[in-house]
């Protein structure tokens, strides 16, 4: 299309979208026990407001946002908590992390929740703001980072893309919400721009999703305001500078934010949750999971409550192929492995990947580079992959930003095409972790030395008050020595007291 732009770099790959979208939405399980983390998002820990031995309603508040940067948690079923516990996550650190564990109890027994907002477009957009902030909504596209805040951005913004790319292979969850939830994603996006107030609202998807872009159409009449946009299908065209690129022809400056050029993004999961929350005052408890691969038998998409464990999610499909393999969460290029399936689904939980190994083979040794340079025309960021590797190895960590590490959005089109089988991606992130681990002690130093400095200030400032007042008082002993040595003195300081007495008021007032 004349009105789209192109971004550098990409990769066609085969999607393997087939294998999940082709059924709708199914429900997913109600386990024993729910496993709910108290971090499901960017920024500080969510507080428990609950105690063991207390019972919950569904979609009662169980722990609150401590911070501005923090997000809600609400109970995604009835029943008791149990405890308050560490728990494995679904993590590449594989540590365990705080859970709430509730006992469900089957009944579906709801909590008092908020009414609905129908006149969101005549309501006051912090009590709108409020009410995301409530349900705990989070950038569902991957991001995890508080949606109320996102919507109160510090720059004006003229220009709201609603990202429905799904561009990884495998992962089909946002398509099917489209197609089968277009008209709420729509009230979703109307409810943003109210927020957002932008000059333009574009919707951008992959022309790999007929069905979706059709369901999208049918919702949109009657809001010309909202232009959808069809872009070409080729990896990753759903990462955010990357769409921007092609729908803007913008392009966010390095270290920058897409807030920086006056734009904002928001995934179509994340519309769709905020509907729930102003119009039907429903909080974040539920996730659309892709469950796919060749190694589950049952593949498709699943609305599973938050906390409910990945094994259990399998079992409810049918379990396991005699072949699976390998389990990954998230999709093929960005995602992680996991080392077991006894982790819980969270607000992040897009896709699981069961593969058999010829789908998901393990990756080979790594072998020495070649200098071929095939990871540099492929890198949607226009960075210099090879350059950024050597330099990660060597942790030369100067070097590593010099070349814009931070610009690097881990998509593995370099490590894909890479002959040597270098699993680059992995050396920028460990050079990105301890980048900002050095940050953080280098904060923690900082405010030390602050201390230190402070604290020796104090010292000094309280040895000169000492010495001040200890020089106040020898001036005044030698002055009364002086009065002793010197009767005459003493006869008239005498005089001019009695004449002071005489003046001053008989109370004592002046």
């Amino acid at each position: 299309m004349s009105d789209l732009s192109d971004f550098p770099g990409g990769l066609h790959l085969n999607d393997q979208k087939s294998l999940s979208n082709q059924s709708l939405i199914q429900p997913g399980p109600l386990p024993d026990r729910l496993w709910v983390p108290l971090q499901q998002h960017i920024g500080t820990p969510a507080e428990p407001v609950v105690q063991p031995g207390d019972a919950v309603g569904k979609g009662q508040l169980i722990a609150r946002a401590t911070d501005t940067i923090s997000a809600a948690v609400h109970a995604p079923a009835s029943g008791t908590l149990q405890a308050i516990a560490d728990y494995p996550i679904a993590h590449t650190s594989g540590l365990p992390a705080p859970c709430l564990v509730i006992q469900t109890d089957g009944q579906d027994i709801r909590a008092d929740l908020p009414p609905p907002i129908r006149n969101y477009y005549d309501t006051d957009p912090d009590i709108l703001r409020e009410r995301i902030r409530w349900a705990g909504i989070v950038g569902l596209g991957g991001a995890l980072f508080p949606t109320s805040v996102k919507a109160q951005p510090a720059c004006a913004v003229h220009t709201l893309i609603i990202n429905a790319v799904e561009c990884e292979p495998y992962i089909t969850c946002d398509d099917r919400l489209m197609r089968e939830q277009a008209a709420d994603l729509i009230s979703g996006v109307e409810i943003m721009r109210t927020l957002i107030r932008p000059e333009r609202t574009l919707i951008g998807i992959e022309d790999n999703k007929p069905e979706a872009l059709a369901a999208l159409q049918v919702a949109l009449a009657g809001h010309p305001q909202i232009a959808l946009r069809s872009v070409p299908t080729r990896y990753p065209s759903g990462g955010e500078r990357q769409l921007i690129r092609v729908l803007t022809d913008l392009s966010v400056p390095s270290g920058g934010l897409p807030s920086d050029i006056g734009v904002l993004c928001q995934n179509v999961a994340t519309c769709v949750a905020v509907a729930d929350a102003v119009l039907r005052g429903q909080p974040l408890i539920t996730r659309i999971v892709t469950l796919t691969g060749r190694g589950v038998v049952r593949p498709g998409n699943y609305r599973t409550l938050i906390g409910t464990r990945l094994d259990a999610l399998i079992e409810h499909v049918g379990g396991y192929t005699a072949d699976a393999q390998r389990l990954v969460l998230g999709g093929p290029m960005m995602g992680v492995s996991l080392a077991h399936d006894q982790v819980p689904i969270t607000k992040g939980s897009n896709c699981f990947i069961v593969g058999t190994a010829d789908e998901l083979p393990e990756p080979p040794p790594a072998q020495p580079c070649i200098r071929c340079g095939a990871c540099v025309p492929v890198c949607p960021a226009n960075l210099l992959p090879q350059q950024l590797y050597w330099h990660a190895r060597a942790r030369d960590l100067e070097k590593t930003q010099a070349y814009h590490l931070f610009d690097c959005i881990e998509c593995g089109c370099c490590a894909q095409v890479c002959p040597a089988q270098i699993p680059l991606v992995d050396y920028y992130r460990h050079a990105k972790a301890e980048i900002v681990s050095a940050q953080r002690e280098q904060v923690k130093a900082d405010r030390a030395r602050e201390r230190h400095e402070a604290r020796q200030q104090r010292l000094v400032r309280q040895k000169a008050e000492r010495q001040a007042k200890m020089r106040r008082k020898q001036e005044a002993l030698q002055k009364q020595s002086n009065l002793a040595d010197d009767p005459q003195q003493a006869v008239i300081a005498a005089a001019v007291a009695r004449v002071a007495a005489r003046k001053a008021p008989p109370d004592g007032t002046e």
